[in-house]
């Protein structure tokens, strides 16, 4: 293709035409084109080249202003509100983190020892056969409440009812021999006084009364016996409760040579729970409340909480009865005995509890989160959050859990505020916003209002 020149006498043109020379020569658009088209395709691909050359003498001053109003539209257009206001301020620093912090208050706040135990029945009753024979009914449902008095067992009572009726004949034989002695010897008293008979025979009559009467004291005495033993045949509930499996069946024979084991009822409720605690630990709670560092809790402050191995708790608190006078010597524990209500029979005897009993209380304590506390080899340390937003290290004196908070007995002051959560955001020694913290599950704490 032919090269297309321009001739012009600006300065400018001869700056741009080598440049205009060569796109000319390799647009391809310039060949479908003819020469008229060409040039005017030239005169506008020249203008565009002009302001991209700049050259020459008469622009060099207005190619900065150019320069510095393009600056100045690109930075008007890609800059955000500060840039477009003038202000020449760096950005910000970032706002300060929030975290969850709690005000602590002082009380007092009972200490909580948790201690292993057992249940057991507060009564129990073997059920035993005391009258021999064999066993001829069962009247209740194993497992089941029955009330004292109730009867149990039957055992057949043919032998006892004759033996009854055996001993009441004696006894009706030695009231007649009575009422026949009595006889004589009123009738030996006129005869003695007009002297129809010798005074011996008279002290016979007495004495033969006095014999009667000792042999229906002994015929009504066995009397009672066979009454007893029949009413034996008939086994009762000595006491009110929980009566468990029959030991024996219908048909067995019982009470040969000693009484029979039939059955066992135990009353659990109330339930008695067992429990032991270390001597070196009651005799250090004794020392701390006799320097006055906790109090001693009352007879009923001192509540007991149970509980279970599934980790379930007991609803009803119970008390604690006693504590033993003695030492254990070969484990060094003290035995503890404590109450618990049982009215729906969810607890049963010989369970393995843990046991939660208050025996002191410590004034001026404090309740923190046990996530708040941090532990470690040279103690315990709390994140306190001042007014300026600081975060400040603070060690503390950590007492006993309670409800899965630790009782705090020292290093903190009333009113101030522990970080609890956000440890992840604090960025060294920077300032935090501290945000009322609520535990997970209940409801969050309420937001001031903002100022308008």
């Amino acid at each position: 293709m032919k090269n297309l020149e321009f001739t012009l006498n600006h300065p400018i043109v001869q700056d741009c035409r080598y440049s205009w020379r060569m796109t000319a020569r390799n647009s391809p658009m310039a060949a479908r084109l003819g020469l008229r088209q060409a040039a005017g395709l030239g005169l506008a691909v020249l203008t565009l080249g002009l302001a991209a050359c700049g050259g020459g003498n008469d622009n060099k001053a207005a190619a900065p202003t150019g320069s510095a109003g393009s600056a100045a539209s690109s930075t008007s257009g890609n800059a955000g509100p500060a840039a477009g206001s003038g202000s020449s301020a760096p950005a910000g620093a970032p706002p300060a983190p929030a975290v969850g912090v709690v005000k602590v208050a002082p009380a007092d706040v009972g200490l909580l020892t948790e201690l292993p135990g057992r249940t057991e029945a507060s009564r129990v009753a073997q059920v035993r056969a005391r009258a021999a024979g064999i066993l001829t009914a069962r009247s209740f449902e194993e497992g089941s409440e029955v009330k004292a008095g109730q009867a149990l067992f039957t055992i057949d009572p043919a032998p006892y009812q004759a033996a009854l009726a055996s001993a009441q004949a004696q006894q009706a034989r030695a009231e007649a021999t009575l009422m026949q002695a009595q006889a004589n010897a009123e009738r030996a008293k006129p005869l003695l006084e007009a002297r129809a008979i010798s005074e011996q025979e008279s002290i016979n009559a007495q004495a033969t009364r006095q014999q009667a009467l000792a042999e229906v004291a002994a015929a009504r005495a066995v009397v009672q016996t066979a009454q007893l033993n029949l009413g034996y045949a008939s086994v009762t509930a000595p006491i009110a409760g929980r009566i468990g499996r029959a030991q024996v069946t219908e048909g067995a024979l019982v009470g040969q040579g000693e009484a029979t084991p039939l059955a066992l009822i135990q009353q659990i409720d109330p339930l008695y729970v067992n429990f032991t605690q270390p001597a070196a630990d009651v005799l250090r709670l004794r020392a701390a409340i006799a320097r006055g560092q906790f109090k001693q809790a009352g007879p009923d402050a001192a509540s007991v909480t149970l509980h279970l191995e599934d980790g379930s708790t007991h609803p009803l608190p119970g008390k604690l009865l006693f504590s033993d006078l003695s030492v254990d010597p070969s484990t060094g524990q003290i035995t503890l005995r404590a109450i618990v209500p049982n009215p729906k029979k969810t607890l049963l005897p010989g369970l393995f509890v843990r046991v939660r009993i208050e025996q002191a209380q410590a004034p001026g304590a404090m309740l923190l989160p046990q996530q708040a506390v941090s532990r470690g080899p040279q103690g315990d340390t709390v994140r306190v959050v001042g007014d300026d937003g600081m975060v400040d290290m603070r060690p503390v004196k950590v007492g006993p859990a309670r409800d899965g908070q630790w009782v705090v007995l020292d290093g903190l002051k009333a009113g101030e505020q522990v970080m609890v959560d956000g440890f992840q955001k604090l960025r060294g020694k920077g300032p935090v916003k501290p945000v009322p913290w609520a535990p997970p599950g209940s409801a969050a704490p309420a937001k001031p209002a903002a100022k308008e």
